[in-house]
């Protein structure tokens, strides 16, 4: 069946596709709650406070290209959680592709944006349609940030940190396992260059005494955003939660899959990490409390006599996760983007205009910007 309503929540029963229905409501967009399973949609949407107020309705549908294209039919954005994007992701935006859908999605996985860019891009941007992939926290407030500190002429060079409080969702820890068997990739002089097994480095945290641990985490999706952006030659990101006790464990894996793991063949390295993955036990996380959870956003700016330091500190990564998607869902109905084809958030929107739908919300405070020029 197609729909009636601008707006499709594919996963709605998980943790991160019922904070997007949380603020679509917020902006009063009728979507569609979309997954394989009714019965877990309805009751995780029907815990959205207010919810009544918005015109929603579930939809259960297969994972398949056919089916998910006539649901699709109709819509206008489709906001993705499906992951590992790696693993489900090519289904969702060749039906986009096919219903005429902008497509967004909350990945953290870098070869599944790599994926997205070649498999897609020229495809998206000849049908005059957005696909953003990481329209998500993780990646969304660094790039403000990092545009931010590119508003000073001059900056060619970008080392991206990004820490949060609270535990990766059960679905974005199955995407950990995912992004291990993947190269991760950092931007050296507009070349992609993987990053070495296993790398973990320690960080200096603007505003805390602590060094603290951080890594790679699949590349994010940065260098790929700037490969082909003229201001910037180079960008390094890493990542990770505060808990370190939690980083060293994901450390620690990484360790153990480049020891034991990649030397074995590609169907038992398969193997070992679905073994692994699923004795991770899943469920809802509970509500993000805004005192508590806490995010922080530093990007270092440089060039040949420049240098610039962009810091946001935040609250609540998934609730802004779920904000940005939504608000992204919303200039996509009332105005379009800015670009079409794969872009990010911030160059289908505006990093600016991102930065103060968040301010709006009480999530992120203004940007701390200091520097030098030479």
């Amino acid at each position: 069946m197609s729909t009636d309503k601008p707006v499709v929540v594919y996963g709605a029963s998980g943790y991160t596709g019922r904070l997007i229905a949380e603020y679509l409501r917020e902006f009063n967009l009728p979507f569609v709650a979309a997954g394989r399973d009714a019965k877990r949609i309805t009751e995780a949407i029907e815990k959205v406070p207010g919810i009544e107020t918005v015109a929603y309705e579930v939809i259960e549908v297969e994972h398949t290209v056919e089916a998910l294209t006539e649901l699709f039919t109709g819509a206008r954005v489709v906001c993705n959680t499906v992951g590992p994007f790696a693993n489900f992701g090519d289904e969702v935006v060749q039906a986009s592709l096919n219903a005429g859908c902008h497509y967004l999605d909350t990945t953290g996985e870098q070869n599944w944006v790599l994926h997205a860019r070649d498999s897609y891009g020229r495809k998206f941007a000849d049908a005059g349609l957005l696909l953003s992939p990481s329209t998500a926290y993780m990646h969304t407030v660094s790039d403000i940030a990092a545009n931010v500190a590119l508003e000073t002429a001059g900056i060619d060079s970008l080392e991206l940190l990004t820490l949060f409080s609270g535990t990766p969702t059960f679905a974005s820890t199955q995407s950990i396992f995912t992004i291990l068997a993947a190269e991760h990739y950092y931007l050296e002089q507009d070349t992609l260059v993987p990053w070495p097994g296993a790398a973990a480095y320690k960080v200096q945290v603007p505003g805390q005494h602590e060094i603290f641990t951080a890594l790679p985490w699949g590349g994010s999706a940065h260098p790929v955003w700037w490969q082909d952006d003229p201001r910037v030659a180079n960008a390094r990101a890493l990542s990770g939660v505060f808990d370190q006790t939690l980083m060293d464990g994901v450390a620690q894996m990484a360790r153990h899959f480049e020891e034991n793991i990649k030397p074995l063949p590609p169907a038992e390295q398969k193997k070992a990490l679905e073994e692994q993955a699923s004795g991770v036990q899943g469920g809802m996380p509970p509500r993000e409390n805004r005192r508590i959870h806490r995010t922080l956003d530093s990007v270092i700016g440089r060039g040949p006599n420049r240098l610039v330091h962009c810091v946001i500190h935040g609250n609540a990564t998934y609730l802004q996760t779920g904000a940005i998607q939504a608000y992204a869902a919303r200039q996509l109905l009332v105005s379009g983007p800015r670009r079409t084809g794969f872009a990010s958030a911030c160059a289908a929107f505006g990093h600016r205009e991102l930065l103060g739908m968040l301010q709006g919300f009480g999530f992120v405070g203004e940007p701390l910007v200091t520097g030098h020029t030479g």
